[in-house]
């Protein structure tokens, strides 16, 4: 019988820890895709954050670097310098990327470290139980804003990907989601060129992730599949902000 499926080598064997419904995992196995199909998995190192991913370095099968809250972009600058021939990529949430992190990915992309970013976006702090984040909607409940996100008080959401894309060193900006199949294809092809900026030595590349958090958005996994469908996709557009060719 022909084999129609088969697990990426640039995953571990390990069963995620990650709720149901959770597109971590989706995400995780698009990553490991590319660096198996780029050939780079044995020159590959990530940087795991804090956050619902601190576990990451048990999933990849390649080098892996644990950072403190926020500063995988820093850390990541260490690695690749000290390693230039190496492939070095961030795996960060939003609230280590939008909020504790902010300066350091500012500057990583400001510098134009040859790093690559992987930013998921759940519109939430998921791991330490659902407060608002940078990037949490407005009207949107969470723990911290029951009432919901009021705009006089803390802000409209921060656009990471737009702002990223105003910094010269950001050589590739772009803004996928992974709530249907078709957008999944999207997000990979996206991710592969993010590497592939890297390998090229053009300068710092960062995909964000639009992803869902069935648990604390208090949602069914296909409710909240539906939802950022309908409520994170009108605020934060899908779509390509940046590209090495723009830049020069």
């Amino acid at each position: 019988m022909a084999k129609v499926f088969e697990k990426t080598k640039g995953l571990t064997d390990k069963p995620f820890h990650y709720c149901p419904g959770c597109t971590h995992g989706i995400i995780h196995r698009l990553v490991a895709e590319v660096l198996e199909e780029l050939g780079v998995l044995g020159k590959a190192i990530g940087v795991a954050p804090v956050g619902c991913s601190v576990f990451a370095y048990d999933y990849f099968n390649c080098d892996m670097h644990e950072a403190a809250h926020g500063r995988a972009p820093a850390v990541a600058t260490g690695i690749k310098r000290v390693h230039p021939d190496s492939v070095v990529f961030t795996y960060q949430g939003d609230g280590d990327l939008a909020s504790i992190g902010t300066a350091e990915i500012i500057h990583a992309a400001h510098r134009g470290e040859k790093i690559t970013t992987i930013f998921v976006n759940n519109a939430i702090y998921g791991m330490t139980g659902g407060q608002m984040a940078p990037t949490t909607l407005v009207g949107q409940k969470a723990t911290t804003a029951p009432y919901g996100r009021d705009e006089n008080h803390a802000g409209r959401p921060l656009k990471v990907s737009e702002m990223l894309a105003t910094i010269h060193g950001a050589k590739f900006v772009e803004r996928v989601s992974v709530h249907n199949p078709a957008n999944i294809r999207k997000a990979k092809k996206a991710i592969k060129k993010a590497f592939e900026v890297q390998l090229a030595g053009e300068g710092f590349a960062i995909v964000e992730v639009l992803s869902t958090c069935p648990t604390n958005w208090g949602l069914t996994p296909t409710e909240a599949l539906k939802w950022l469908e309908e409520n994170m996709l009108p605020y934060y557009p899908l779509g390509n902000f940046r590209t090495p060719e723009e830049v020069k």
